[in-house]
């Protein structure tokens, strides 16, 4: 088998993933009706050929903080720098170089205005040779944070999904706060979503029952998921895009909830500026791009205009920094 070839038994274990970064190898493997070993063996394969890795996430929107989609036109000849400059904050999530690399664009999630000003205002103004700024707040999800990709695959079936898919997060009543051991705690958990109560709680300093009461409340109260990193060639998928669409205030939500169901679509979000619906959306090739916009986008009754931004290359994705081991069979126990 070629190494970069997913089978069944691969996508099931990405989907499972997907539905609960945590679970344990050993209730993956009863659902899907194989060993222990098995699973822990495919894990440890699609690390090393799909670029596998679980991730903990932060919802802003739970912890009353804001998102921002930021994009930046440049010189081609400082946009390597520009990129890798954001990526080393740990304020941003995401950051590509896009339409001919002579744009770059980053997702962050500053944790207060001060943190978002500082970028905005002034680090990034008084960056040379950046010929324009342009800074979105997300308003809206119509698709990603906990919803992932993956979830679209369909490998399982909807008896595994329900056997492998946790509780619910609780309605919200307010802001979540988080104080410095949670913060701790969520960046451990940015580096390896999968990592165990014992590593965490040596990590932190924390006991291990402190460490899962604490690890179980982010969780309930949604302002901790788990999303999968992974690369998308080995799912069939060569073109990776961003799309800016300028949708009727009237249609944005039929729009957004149209998007949201598509096989297409891994994210999608109201936004602020001209265009006030951002999307990433993956394909197989450019003709498959083509027949999206065209007869995907061009059904949807509102939009006035799109446009199409190829993802050159990640320079940053989710918040994984650096290469540890793949988290192992006792996660989330």
């Amino acid at each position: 088998m070629n190494p970069r070839t997913l089978d069944e038994l691969d996508l099931k274990l990405l989907q499972a993933l997907q539905l609960d970064g945590r679970a344990p190898f050993s209730r993956i493997a009863q659902v899907l009706g194989v060993s222990d070993q098995t699973v822990a063996r495919r894990f440890r394969r699609l690390h090393t050929t799909a670029g596998l890795r679980v991730i903990g996430m932060t919802d802003e929107s739970r912890l009353g903080r804001s998102s921002w989609i930021v994009r930046l036109c440049c010189t081609p000849d400082v946009a390597d720098r520009l990129a890798a400059g954001l990526a080393r904050r740990p304020d941003t999530i995401f950051v590509a170089l896009i339409s001919g690399g002579t744009e770059v664009m980053c997702s962050m999630k500053p944790r207060s205005r001060q943190e978002r000003d500082e970028l905005l205002l002034g680090h990034l103004q008084r960056t040379p040779r950046i010929t324009s700024i342009s800074a979105h707040s997300v308003l809206h999800y119509f698709y990603g944070g906990s919803l992932g990709w993956l979830t679209k695959v369909k490998a399982l079936t909807p008896d595994q999904e329900a056997a492998l898919r946790p509780e619910p997060p609780e309605s919200a009543t307010g802001p979540v706060s988080v104080d410095a051991d949670d913060e701790r705690l969520l960046a451990l958990l940015r580096e390896d979503g999968r990592a165990t109560l014992a590593d965490l709680e040596a990590a932190t300093g924390l006991s291990e029952s402190v460490v899962k009461r604490r690890l179980e409340r982010l969780r309930s109260t949604g302002a901790l998921y788990f999303d999968v990193q992974h690369d998308v060639e080995p799912l069939g998928r060569e073109v990776d895009t961003m799309l800016w669409l300028t949708v009727e205030p009237a249609a944005l939500a039929d729009v957004g909830r149209a998007l949201a169901a598509h096989p297409e679509v891994r994210f999608a979000a109201a936004t602020t500026g001209p265009a006030n619906i951002v999307a990433n959306t993956l394909h197989a090739g450019a003709g498959d791009l083509y027949a999206y916009l065209s007869e995907g986008i061009g059904a949807l009754d509102g939009v006035r205009s799109v446009e199409t931004a190829p993802i050159l290359r990640q320079v940053k994705q989710l918040t994984y920094e650096g290469r540890r081991s793949p988290g192992n069979a006792g996660a989330g126990r």
